[in-house]
């Protein structure tokens, strides 16, 4: 954490608030305050962040900060909110959602720009539907890391500024402890905003959203011929590029609901994810997940039936339902393009060759079939040269004749490249850091006995993932044989 100074610390009341979700009118929201937590703690506060944002250097020393975070007081200014939206939860359509226990105080005008800030876990909103409007230390731990890990490995996301805590109890599966996690993102617009206004026939409220989103984040839209097909187009192709990132780099989402899909394609909701172990394409991380709906190699294609989806909330503001499906194209044709992009930089291929989608599939069907470790392999692939015996990589394989077939193929295709620029290209697209479920869990359990050392030492290892880190090499090793044991649900 930052050093302790002289100078008094930064008031968090004194923040200029700007309320832009305010201006689309009551029917999108309802106003209320935080519910507040007793006896709040700091678990782990993000300083890059707050820089970012414009905060002090000293900003997370005052009493008023934590009780700002923690919802326990609102500052002058912020007009705290909870948004309605609907969606389709696992296929079928679940009606009327909301932020079930998000609240957004408001945003922060910065130098990159306008950005939202929320509270997970404030207390219950009118769209809890039953719940307690809380999250737990465990689940928050897991979506502050994670979103600052995807951030550091350069994939789009909502970002975590920090972590409070509280003694208060909240029965899950069992009685555990509240946290509120602050998250910040230019918008946590999702699809199932569109959707809750389509489907109720709120048309001229669809309109004033799709318009709002059109202005804020997308104004190129505005002079299309038509601005919400090209709206719809422009969201496939951001999420195509999202689904390109977490494939390339062996993430399985778990919960992808078109709740909680982002407008902006943002990584949203950090709940059952996990960073692959050993390479599984049809690898379900979310327990709750009994179907296999959200499998890692289902997520391109689901994506694109949340983007349908989507789709036909547009609808009412389109001249026919082939602008729609025209729309929807980009997403066909811009996945698999960006998949191809980021699996050559990954393997330290810096053009184009008509051998390369032949490479890529038979590397994934290697690993799949040997069950590799998928973080690894990369890693140490990054020195492999086909003049070396490359034992650090070939160990990986239980089957030496089908990874020397594939080396070999490998090696014939790296001769033209310079070993140099080829490296430096690896080690900047394979990480020696991700955050498997092992090192969440062992993080939390310290957490839970107020030690919450773990949590800041993983935060800076994740948000630079690609460095070395000399003397932590013990959070790049293999799982050990108890994590395949950890199980993540939608409980939170």
């Amino acid at each position: 954490m930052n050093p302790v100074t002289d100078e008094q610390p930064a008031d968090p009341t004194s923040l200029k608030w700007a309320n832009h979700f305010v201006s689309l009118g009551p029917d999108f929201y309802t106003e209320l305050q935080p519910s507040p937590l007793p006896s709040a703690y700091w678990i782990s506060r993000n300083l890059g962040l707050a820089r970012e944002l414009g905060l002090e250097q000293n900003w997370f020393e005052s009493q008023a900060a934590l009780e700002l975070f923690t919802g326990n007081r609102v500052a002058d200014g912020s007009l705290p909110l909870a948004s309605v939206y609907s969606g389709h939860q696992f296929g079928q359509w679940a009606g009327q959602l909301g932020d079930g226990r998000a609240i957004l105080l408001g945003a922060l005008e910065t130098s990159s720009g306008s950005q939202e800030i929320q509270l997970k876990g404030a207390g219950r909103t009118p769209y809890s539907r039953m719940g307690d409007g809380r999250a737990v230390l465990r689940s928050s731990i897991r979506e502050y890391l994670c979103s600052e890990a995807m951030q550091g490995l350069g994939i789009p996301t909502t970002r975590a500024l920090c972590v409070t805590g509280s003694d208060a109890k909240v029965r899950r599966e069992e009685i555990e402890t509240a946290a509120v996690v602050t998250r910040a993102a230019p918008s946590f617009i999702r699809f199932g905003h569109f959707e809750h206004f389509s489907y109720t026939d709120q048309h001229a409220q669809l309109k004033t959203l799709a318009d709002y989103v059109i202005e804020r984040f997308y104004p190129a839209c505005r002079e299309a011929a038509q601005p919400y097909a090209a709206l719809l187009e422009a969201v496939s192709e951001r999420t195509a590029h999202l689904m390109a990132a977490w494939q390339a780099t062996g993430f399985c989402h778990g919960v992808m609901n078109t709740d909680n899909m982002s407008i902006l394609g943002l990584t949203i909701d950090y709940g059952p994810f996990q960073f692959l172990d050993a390479f599984d394409p049809a690898h379900i991380c979310n327990h709750s997940d009994t179907q296999g709906r959200y499998a890692y190699n289902k997520q391109p294609n689901i994506a694109y039936w949340n983007l349908f989806c989507l789709g036909q909330a547009l609808l009412p503001l389109m001249e026919t339902q082939d602008q729609a499906l025209a729309a929807l194209e980009s997403y066909k044709t811009v996945f698999p393009e960006a998949l191809q992009a980021r699996m050559r930089a990954k393997l330290g291929l810096p053009d184009t060759q008509p051998e390369d989608t032949a490479l890529v599939e038979n590397t994934f069907r290697l690993l799949a079939a040997n069950k590799v470790d998928y973080t690894i392999f990369w890693r140490r692939l990054c020195t492999f040269t086909p003049q070396s015996g490359h034992e650090a990589v070939r160990d990986l394989f239980f089957d030496r004749e089908s990874f020397n077939a594939w080396a070999l193929q490998y090696s014939e295709r790296i001769a033209r490249v310079d070993i140099g620029l080829r490296a430096d290209l690896m080690l900047k697209n394979n990480p020696k850091f991700v955050l498997r479920n092992h090192l969440g869990e062992e993080a939390i359990r310290a957490a839970k006995l107020k030690d919450f050392s773990g949590v800041d030492t993983l935060l800076t290892l994740l948000q630079s993932p690609f460095d070395e880190h000399p003397g932590h090499d013990s959070f790049a090793g293999f799982p050990p044989d108890w994590a395949a044991s950890i199980e993540i649900s939608c409980s939170s």
